[in-house]
Protein backbone atom coordinates (compact mmCIF):
# COMPACT_ATOMS: atom_id res chain seq x y z
CA UNK A 1 0.00 0.00 0.00
CA UNK A 2 1.48 3.63 -1.14
CA UNK A 3 -0.57 6.63 -0.72
CA UNK A 4 0.62 10.34 -1.38
CA UNK A 5 -1.11 12.87 0.71
CA UNK A 6 -3.50 15.19 -0.44
CA UNK A 7 -2.37 19.00 -1.31
CA UNK A 8 -5.84 20.61 0.07
CA UNK A 9 -5.08 22.48 3.29
CA UNK A 10 -8.53 21.40 4.56
CA UNK A 11 -7.71 17.51 4.13
CA UNK A 12 -9.28 15.40 6.62
CA UNK A 13 -6.70 13.74 9.09
CA UNK A 14 -3.85 16.14 9.19
CA UNK A 15 -1.12 14.83 12.19
CA UNK A 16 2.21 15.93 13.90
CA UNK A 17 4.55 13.48 15.05
CA UNK A 18 7.06 15.21 17.44
CA UNK A 19 9.96 13.16 18.74
CA UNK A 20 11.86 14.35 21.82
CA UNK A 21 15.35 13.43 24.12
CA UNK A 22 14.11 13.86 27.35
CA UNK A 23 17.37 14.40 29.92
CA UNK A 24 18.04 11.59 32.11
CA UNK A 25 16.16 11.53 35.34
CA UNK A 26 13.40 14.01 34.32
CA UNK A 27 10.98 11.81 32.66
CA UNK A 28 8.71 12.28 35.55
CA UNK A 29 8.42 15.60 34.60
CA UNK A 30 8.44 15.61 30.98
CA UNK A 31 5.06 12.43 31.62
CA UNK A 32 3.23 15.52 33.75
CA UNK A 33 4.27 18.19 31.29
CA UNK A 34 2.83 16.35 28.32
CA UNK A 35 -0.34 15.54 29.87
CA UNK A 36 -0.82 19.51 30.33
CA UNK A 37 0.24 19.71 26.72
CA UNK A 38 -1.99 17.50 25.82
CA UNK A 39 -5.17 18.45 27.87
CA UNK A 40 -4.32 22.04 26.68
CA UNK A 41 -4.83 20.57 22.71
CA UNK A 42 -8.20 19.26 23.23
CA UNK A 43 -9.44 22.46 24.51
CA UNK A 44 -8.45 23.53 20.40
CA UNK A 45 -11.43 22.96 17.53
CA UNK A 46 -10.84 19.92 15.64
CA UNK A 47 -8.67 18.27 17.87
CA UNK A 48 -8.95 14.01 17.52
CA UNK A 49 -6.57 12.61 19.91
CA UNK A 50 -3.25 12.52 21.09
CA UNK A 51 -0.88 9.51 21.82
CA UNK A 52 2.09 9.05 23.74
CA UNK A 53 4.89 6.78 22.91
CA UNK A 54 7.56 6.46 25.45
CA UNK A 55 11.08 5.16 24.27
CA UNK A 56 11.56 1.23 23.39
CA UNK A 57 14.66 -0.93 24.32
CA UNK A 58 17.47 1.10 23.38
CA UNK A 59 16.32 4.24 22.52
CA UNK A 60 18.03 6.65 24.55
CA UNK A 61 15.40 8.43 26.25
CA UNK A 62 13.41 9.72 23.21
CA UNK A 63 9.56 10.16 23.51
CA UNK A 64 7.10 10.36 20.51
CA UNK A 65 4.29 12.16 20.66
CA UNK A 66 1.13 12.42 17.89
CA UNK A 67 -1.66 14.49 17.56
CA UNK A 68 -4.57 14.85 15.36
CA UNK A 69 -6.83 16.96 14.08
CA UNK A 70 -9.50 16.84 11.41
CA UNK A 71 -8.01 19.62 9.30
CA UNK A 72 -4.73 21.19 8.59
CA UNK A 73 -6.01 24.57 9.39
CA UNK A 74 -6.92 23.20 13.29
CA UNK A 75 -3.62 21.70 13.55
CA UNK A 76 -1.95 24.47 12.12
CA UNK A 77 -4.25 26.97 14.44
CA UNK A 78 -2.65 24.62 17.70
CA UNK A 79 0.79 24.73 16.49
CA UNK A 80 0.76 28.33 16.00
CA UNK A 81 -1.07 28.97 19.34
CA UNK A 82 0.17 30.66 22.22
CA UNK A 83 -0.80 28.50 25.00
CA UNK A 84 1.10 25.82 23.04
CA UNK A 85 3.97 27.98 22.60
CA UNK A 86 3.97 28.99 26.40
CA UNK A 87 3.78 25.34 27.05
CA UNK A 88 7.13 24.50 25.09
CA UNK A 89 9.09 27.70 26.20
CA UNK A 90 8.80 26.73 29.60
CA UNK A 91 9.56 22.86 29.46
CA UNK A 92 12.81 24.04 27.33
CA UNK A 93 15.19 22.24 30.30
CA UNK A 94 13.62 19.42 30.12
CA UNK A 95 14.81 18.53 26.90
CA UNK A 96 18.69 17.54 25.83
CA UNK A 97 17.77 19.56 22.34
CA UNK A 98 15.11 21.01 20.11
CA UNK A 99 12.01 18.49 19.65
CA UNK A 100 12.13 17.16 15.99
CA UNK A 101 8.73 17.50 14.56
CA UNK A 102 6.83 16.29 11.13
CA UNK A 103 3.66 17.27 10.00
CA UNK A 104 1.70 15.00 7.85
CA UNK A 105 -1.73 15.89 5.72
CA UNK A 106 -3.71 13.11 4.97
CA UNK A 107 -3.22 9.31 4.84
CA UNK A 108 -4.87 6.46 5.96
CA UNK A 109 -6.07 6.07 9.29
CA UNK A 110 -4.04 4.43 12.25
CA UNK A 111 -3.33 0.79 12.64
CA UNK A 112 -3.14 0.34 16.22
CA UNK A 113 -1.53 -2.98 16.27
CA UNK A 114 1.57 -1.90 14.15
CA UNK A 115 5.06 -0.89 14.90
CA UNK A 116 5.56 2.39 13.20
CA UNK A 117 8.77 4.09 11.36
CA UNK A 118 8.45 7.98 10.79
CA UNK A 119 11.30 8.77 8.32
CA UNK A 120 11.81 12.55 7.44
CA UNK A 121 14.02 13.28 4.00
CA UNK A 122 15.26 16.66 3.57
CA UNK A 123 15.34 16.33 -0.26
CA UNK A 124 17.72 18.41 -2.59
CA UNK A 125 16.49 21.43 -4.62
CA UNK A 126 15.33 20.41 -7.85
CA UNK A 127 15.54 16.24 -6.69
CA UNK A 128 12.05 15.89 -5.98
CA UNK A 129 11.34 13.54 -9.14
CA UNK A 130 14.37 11.39 -8.89
CA UNK A 131 13.33 11.08 -4.80
CA UNK A 132 10.43 10.04 -5.83
CA UNK A 133 11.46 7.21 -8.27
CA UNK A 134 13.96 5.93 -5.30
CA UNK A 135 11.19 5.90 -2.84
CA UNK A 136 9.26 3.94 -5.39
CA UNK A 137 11.60 1.55 -5.50
CA UNK A 138 12.56 1.48 -1.86
CA UNK A 139 8.76 0.31 -1.33
CA UNK A 140 9.37 -3.03 -3.79
CA UNK A 141 11.86 -3.88 -1.95
CA UNK A 142 10.22 -3.24 1.19
CA UNK A 143 6.92 -5.43 0.21
CA UNK A 144 9.67 -8.52 0.13
CA UNK A 145 10.58 -7.71 3.89
CA UNK A 146 8.71 -9.92 6.72
CA UNK A 147 6.15 -8.34 8.68
CA UNK A 148 5.71 -5.28 6.16
CA UNK A 149 2.37 -3.78 6.51
CA UNK A 150 2.16 -0.86 4.67
CA UNK A 151 4.17 2.60 3.73
CA UNK A 152 2.71 6.31 2.98
CA UNK A 153 4.40 9.23 1.39
CA UNK A 154 3.92 12.68 2.51
CA UNK A 155 4.32 15.61 0.39
CA UNK A 156 5.79 19.32 2.50
CA UNK A 157 3.12 20.84 3.24
CA UNK A 158 3.58 24.85 1.66
CA UNK A 159 4.01 26.70 4.83
CA UNK A 160 4.54 24.65 7.58
CA UNK A 161 6.32 21.45 6.62
CA UNK A 162 9.02 21.10 4.17
CA UNK A 163 10.37 18.08 4.80
CA UNK A 164 9.43 15.18 2.85
CA UNK A 165 7.84 12.55 4.74
CA UNK A 166 7.25 8.76 5.10
CA UNK A 167 5.53 6.31 6.92
CA UNK A 168 5.61 2.50 6.90
CA UNK A 169 4.58 0.02 9.47
CA UNK A 170 5.61 -3.62 10.45
CA UNK A 171 3.54 -6.34 12.13
CA UNK A 172 6.45 -6.27 15.17
CA UNK A 173 9.85 -4.45 16.38
CA UNK A 174 11.61 -7.21 15.11
CA UNK A 175 10.23 -7.02 11.68
CA UNK A 176 11.09 -3.37 11.88
CA UNK A 177 14.62 -3.43 13.02
CA UNK A 178 15.69 -6.12 10.46
CA UNK A 179 14.56 -4.13 7.16
CA UNK A 180 16.37 -0.86 9.06
CA UNK A 181 19.56 -3.13 9.55
CA UNK A 182 19.46 -4.62 6.19
CA UNK A 183 21.94 -4.83 3.66
CA UNK A 184 18.90 -3.93 1.29
CA UNK A 185 18.29 -0.94 2.71
CA UNK A 186 21.75 0.30 3.50
CA UNK A 187 22.02 -0.05 0.10
CA UNK A 188 19.20 2.20 -1.19
CA UNK A 189 20.32 4.98 1.44
CA UNK A 190 23.74 5.60 -0.53
CA UNK A 191 21.68 5.75 -3.31
CA UNK A 192 19.16 8.02 -1.81
CA UNK A 193 21.44 10.74 -0.68
CA UNK A 194 21.87 11.54 -4.33
CA UNK A 195 18.76 13.01 -3.66
CA UNK A 196 18.07 13.71 -0.29
CA UNK A 197 20.69 16.06 2.44
CA UNK A 198 19.88 14.19 5.23
CA UNK A 199 17.33 12.28 7.36
CA UNK A 200 15.51 11.63 10.45
CA UNK A 201 14.06 8.05 11.65
CA UNK A 202 11.67 7.78 14.40
CA UNK A 203 9.97 4.85 15.80
CA UNK A 204 6.08 4.71 17.16
CA UNK A 205 6.24 1.65 19.34
CA UNK A 206 3.39 -0.58 20.84
CA UNK A 207 0.93 1.25 23.80
CA UNK A 208 1.36 -1.86 26.69
CA UNK A 209 5.02 -2.93 25.85
CA UNK A 210 6.23 -2.51 29.38
CA UNK A 211 4.07 -5.43 30.09
CA UNK A 212 5.21 -7.80 27.25
CA UNK A 213 8.94 -8.26 27.45
CA UNK A 214 10.17 -11.28 25.81
CA UNK A 215 13.84 -12.54 26.68
CA UNK A 216 14.37 -14.93 23.23
CA UNK A 217 15.93 -13.17 20.99
CA UNK A 218 13.94 -11.79 18.12
CA UNK A 219 11.02 -12.75 20.19
CA UNK A 220 11.67 -9.74 22.39
CA UNK A 221 8.75 -7.70 20.02
CA UNK A 222 5.38 -6.65 21.94
CA UNK A 223 2.08 -8.73 20.47
CA UNK A 224 -0.16 -6.35 18.34
CA UNK A 225 -2.06 -4.17 20.67
CA UNK A 226 -5.22 -6.22 20.42
CA UNK A 227 -3.79 -9.32 21.87
CA UNK A 228 -2.27 -7.55 24.74
CA UNK A 229 -5.54 -6.07 25.82
CA UNK A 230 -7.53 -9.33 26.22
CA UNK A 231 -4.34 -10.27 27.75
CA UNK A 232 -4.43 -7.51 30.53
CA UNK A 233 -8.26 -8.01 30.83
CA UNK A 234 -7.72 -12.11 31.48
CA UNK A 235 -5.43 -10.88 34.32
CA UNK A 236 -6.86 -7.86 35.79
CA UNK A 237 -10.12 -8.68 35.65
CA UNK A 238 -9.48 -12.09 38.39
CA UNK A 239 -6.87 -9.39 40.16
CA UNK A 240 -9.69 -6.91 40.61
CA UNK A 241 -12.65 -9.11 41.71
CA UNK A 242 -10.01 -10.96 44.29
CA UNK A 243 -9.26 -7.68 45.84
CA UNK A 244 -12.45 -6.48 46.09
CA UNK A 245 -13.70 -9.33 48.11
CA UNK A 246 -10.74 -9.62 50.34
CA UNK A 247 -8.74 -5.99 50.80
CA UNK A 248 -11.89 -4.18 49.86
CA UNK A 249 -13.98 -5.86 52.14
CA UNK A 250 -11.52 -5.21 54.74
CA UNK A 251 -10.93 -2.14 53.95
CA UNK A 252 -14.51 -0.81 54.44
CA UNK A 253 -14.57 -2.67 57.89
CA UNK A 254 -11.87 -0.40 59.17
CA UNK A 255 -14.14 2.94 57.80
CA UNK A 256 -11.33 3.27 54.69
CA UNK A 257 -12.81 6.10 53.17
CA UNK A 258 -13.69 4.68 49.16
CA UNK A 259 -11.81 7.17 47.08
CA UNK A 260 -8.84 6.06 49.32
CA UNK A 261 -9.36 2.40 49.32
CA UNK A 262 -10.09 2.40 45.81
CA UNK A 263 -7.06 4.29 45.28
CA UNK A 264 -4.77 1.64 47.59
CA UNK A 265 -6.56 -1.31 45.64
CA UNK A 266 -5.07 0.26 42.21
CA UNK A 267 -1.87 0.26 43.72
CA UNK A 268 -1.82 -3.65 44.88
CA UNK A 269 -3.70 -4.40 41.28
CA UNK A 270 -0.95 -2.62 39.09
CA UNK A 271 2.10 -4.21 41.13
CA UNK A 272 0.00 -7.75 41.26
CA UNK A 273 -0.06 -7.38 37.26
CA UNK A 274 3.09 -5.89 36.99
CA UNK A 275 5.54 -8.06 38.94
CA UNK A 276 3.57 -11.41 39.31
CA UNK A 277 0.97 -11.64 36.91
CA UNK A 278 1.53 -10.41 33.26
CA UNK A 279 4.88 -12.90 33.56
CA UNK A 280 2.70 -15.97 34.12
CA UNK A 281 0.70 -14.93 31.66
CA UNK A 282 3.39 -14.02 29.22
CA UNK A 283 4.56 -17.38 29.69
CA UNK A 284 1.35 -19.59 29.39
CA UNK A 285 0.30 -17.52 26.02
CA UNK A 286 3.67 -16.88 24.53
CA UNK A 287 2.55 -19.22 21.70
CA UNK A 288 0.18 -16.76 20.77
CA UNK A 289 1.38 -13.27 21.73
CA UNK A 290 5.22 -13.51 20.28
CA UNK A 291 4.94 -12.44 17.19
CA UNK A 292 7.52 -14.61 15.63
CA UNK A 293 5.75 -17.83 16.79
CA UNK A 294 1.86 -16.76 15.16
CA UNK A 295 3.00 -18.38 11.85
CA UNK A 296 -0.91 -19.98 11.24
CA UNK A 297 -4.25 -18.89 11.45
CA UNK A 298 -4.67 -22.65 13.80
CA UNK A 299 -2.56 -20.73 16.55
CA UNK A 300 -3.97 -17.54 16.15
CA UNK A 301 -7.51 -18.79 16.60
CA UNK A 302 -6.23 -21.31 19.21
CA UNK A 303 -4.98 -18.42 21.10
CA UNK A 304 -8.23 -16.15 20.91
CA UNK A 305 -10.90 -19.32 21.95
CA UNK A 306 -8.52 -20.12 25.08
CA UNK A 307 -8.61 -16.76 26.52
CA UNK A 308 -12.69 -16.46 25.70
CA UNK A 309 -12.65 -19.61 27.71
CA UNK A 310 -10.67 -18.31 30.25
CA UNK A 311 -13.01 -15.56 30.76
CA UNK A 312 -16.06 -17.28 30.51
CA UNK A 313 -14.08 -19.58 33.50
CA UNK A 314 -13.83 -16.24 35.73
CA UNK A 315 -16.95 -14.92 35.16
CA UNK A 316 -19.07 -18.13 36.32
CA UNK A 317 -16.51 -19.00 39.05
CA UNK A 318 -16.99 -14.96 40.51
CA UNK A 319 -20.68 -15.31 39.84
CA UNK A 320 -21.00 -18.11 42.19
CA UNK A 321 -18.53 -17.25 44.74
CA UNK A 322 -20.86 -13.60 45.20
CA UNK A 323 -23.82 -16.22 44.65
CA UNK A 324 -25.32 -13.92 41.81
CA UNK A 325 -25.26 -16.78 39.16
CA UNK A 326 -28.38 -16.86 37.38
Amino acid sequence: MSSRASRDSMAVNATVVTSQKVRAGRADEYQRWQDRMNQAAREFEGFVGAEVYPPGAGEANEWVTVFRFSTMDYLTAWLGSGHRQDLLDGARELFESPPKQDVLQGGGAAVPEAVTAVISHEVRPGCEEGFLNWQQKTLREQEKAPGFMGSELFEPVAGVQENWVVVFRFESRANLDDWLASDVRKELLEEGRNYFTAYDVRKVGSSFSGWFRFDHGRDRSAPPNWKQAMTVLLALYPTVMVLNLTVGYGLEKLGIREYIGLFLSNVLSVSALTWLLMPVVNRGFAFWLVPARVRTRRVQLMGIALVMVCYVVFIGVFGLITGQIW
